[in-house]
């Protein structure tokens, strides 16, 4: 079973979910209101980067059921905020919860350009 695990680990394609993401999070169509996330996924399951302009504290990636995705936490020094983000057919799909906040908020990312 190890064996398994860490030929899943290691067949895993993290450079697809790496890099930066321009992540719409406007509630009006409207008015645009884009954040940059940046994720760098390591081979060892680890998460680095920042989102929506605060450093990732800790964070895991894995790639399991035909998608690579990621969760992580962030703060605004009032709180955490714990988002999750899968690639799905080349896109960021992903929530953020900010209990503190009280809210929980659906968000698409396209990847942006180098």
């Amino acid at each position: 079973m190890k064996v398994l695990a860490l030929l899943l680990l290691l067949s895993a394609e993290p450079a697809a979910l790496s890099g930066d993401w321009a992540i719409d999070l406007s509630t009006d169509p409207a008015q645009p209101y884009v954040k940059t996330m940046s994720l760098t996924l390591a081979p060892d399951g680890t998460v680095t980067g920042s989102f929506y302009d605060s450093e990732i504290l800790a964070g895991r990636w894995k790639t399991d059921r035909g998608r690579t995705c990621a969760s992580f936490r962030t703060t605004d020094g009032a709180g955490p905020y714990h988002t999750s983000v899968c690639l799905v057919e080349g896109k960021a799909v992903g929530q953020t919860w900010a209990e503190h906040r009280n809210f929980l908020f659906n968000w698409n990312g396209t990847r942006k350009a180098p």
